[in-house]
């Protein structure tokens, strides 16, 4: 079944939390926009700073993907800064 407003399927509009690289992202439907916060779920994984609005998209997989880019991106900065 899906969503008259979004064409999603109905149970992917519930919060959802995949997990990426040791950080749980957690998805969210706001304002006709899907948007993601990413949160780390162990102690040694740094937290990122970052407004879930930054990944604001119109739908769950982009927001999805540009949470994984913010991710990948913080934790390369993190390894060249250690190098």
């Amino acid at each position: 079944m899906l969503d008259d407003l979004t064409n999603e399927p109905a149970h992917r509009l519930a919060s959802e939390r995949p997990e990426y690289r040791g950080y749980e992202i957690q998805l969210r439907h706001e304002w006709s926009n899907w948007c993601a916060a990413v949160h780390p779920t162990r102690a040694d994984l740094p937290i990122l700073a970052q407004s879930p609005l930054l990944t604001l998209s119109l739908n769950r997989d982009e927001a999805l993907a540009a949470a994984k880019r913010n991710i990948d991106e913080a934790l390369g900065h993190l390894t060249k800064n250690v190098a």
